[in-house]
């Protein structure tokens, strides 16, 4: 690989360590922050730093939390083709039986995916959850250990689910970092957002009945900047909720478990917040799927060159009041045709005075194909001319 200083940025120093994805950040005092509440994590989004911790790897009940990792299934499988949002799905008698939360499905009725996850994401409907289950994976037992894997995968190692809805079954536990890591994987899915804004609606059912669905995320209404959450409660796990919000071009992950009441919740995490938007800002350097304005060479094909896009958002936290050196530097591989859209052809690397905290994969924006007999003869030609 070949590597290429591109800029140099000012950042800020934090209290503590590195910044980078699953880094730790400063950490606020206790007296600053303090809340009714079992656990509590703070996280900017795009770098994955946290900026508050209060028991953030207990395993504890979270209720229907859990549910976003069902959505983030549901997601992912349309992604891979496995799941349409316009696919019809016939509701089970297990499904339409499920209590707690629901809108109240029909069983032998059929509803399309897309309804059924947006009644997830408003009203944390636990029949429509089983209903989704079923659909991905056969039965919502398969679709658990799915969970499961996943949650491996995206590093929640305190974390494990026992059924897709969050309703109290031994053992289920996961963690407030656990759940930050999950909403974070969420909402970077862009459907997720026309489900998330959506304060009040009418779920229409195929015989004619129509339920209310209203937000169990008061935020969305309540904060500024609040785009995206999911609430949660039982008697075991008490009132949780994990909610995204943004100002600018900072967007941070706020998580608070086993809170006293419902108020408590929302006011811990709008606290969570304002602290994070009060101290810190954040500047993006390479935004996901925006394409780098300077191309790269491509060998082998009649495109020259191609243009290359983050996977994801880079970016740096700066603390007011104090800076630091960052960096950040291309690492290309040798690109031969042919190249498909989407593939990985380099890396952008943050460093920190000197030291790598953070990387992401670019990708080709474009195709190019390989040569054809004529355009190599051609090319040979011309080099030999």
């Amino acid at each position: 690989m070949k590597r290429g200083l591109i800029c140099t940025v000012a950042a800020v120093s934090f209290a503590a360590a590195m910044l980078g994805t699953g880094a730790a950040a400063a950490s606020a005092d206790e007296n600053e922050l303090s809340f009714a509440c079992k656990a509590a994590y703070l996280m900017d989004e795009a770098s994955g730093v946290q900026l508050y911790a209060k028991n953030e790897t207990e395993r504890l009940p979270i209720a229907s939390m859990c549910k976003i990792m069902t959505l983030l299934l549901a997601f992912e499988a349309e992604e891979r083709g496995e799941l349409s949002f316009t696919d019809e799905i016939t509701v089970s008698e297990r499904a339409a039986g499920m209590g707690g939360s629901q809108v109240f499905l029909g069983a032998g009725l059929t509803y399309t995916a897309d309804a059924l996850l947006k009644s997830i994401a408003v009203c944390s409907a636990n029949d429509s959850c089983v209903a989704i289950a079923e659909r991905v994976a056969g039965s919502e037992a398969a679709f658990c250990e799915r969970m499961n894997t996943r949650a491996k995968e995206l590093g929640a190692e305190n974390t494990l689910f026992a059924n897709c809805t969050g309703l109290p079954k031994d053992p289920q536990y996961s963690c407030a970092k656990d759940v930050a890591v999950m909403l974070r994987a969420l909402i970077g899915h862009e459907k997720y957002h026309e489900y998330s804004h959506v304060w009040l609606e009418d779920f229409a059912h195929p015989d004619g009945r129509t339920t209310q669905m209203t937000n169990t995320n008061k935020l969305i209404r309540s904060y500024d900047g609040c785009d995206g959450g999911k609430t949660g409660f039982t008697n075991e796990a008490g009132f949780c909720l994990a909610a995204a919000a943004h100002k600018g071009d900072m967007r941070v992950i706020s998580v608070a478990i086993g809170a006293s009441d419902s108020k408590t919740r929302f006011s811990a995490v709008s606290s969570l917040f304002d602290y994070a938007f009060d101290n810190f800002e954040s500047t993006v350097l390479l935004r996901a799927g925006e394409a780098l304005e300077e191309p790269v060479a491509v060998r082998g094909s009649a495109t020259k060159s191609i243009h290359a896009v983050p996977d994801r958002t880079l970016a740096y936290l700066r603390r007011r009041g104090t800076e630091e050196n960052y960096t950040v530097s291309y690492e290309w591989r040798d690109i031969l045709a042919p190249v498909s859209a989407g593939e990985a052809i380099g890396e952008a690397v943050l460093y920190r005075d000197g030291t790598e905290v953070d990387r992401i994969s670019l990708l080709a924006h474009e195709s190019a194909e390989r040569y054809t007999w004529w355009e190599a003869y051609r090319e040979g030609a011309r080099s030999w001319n």
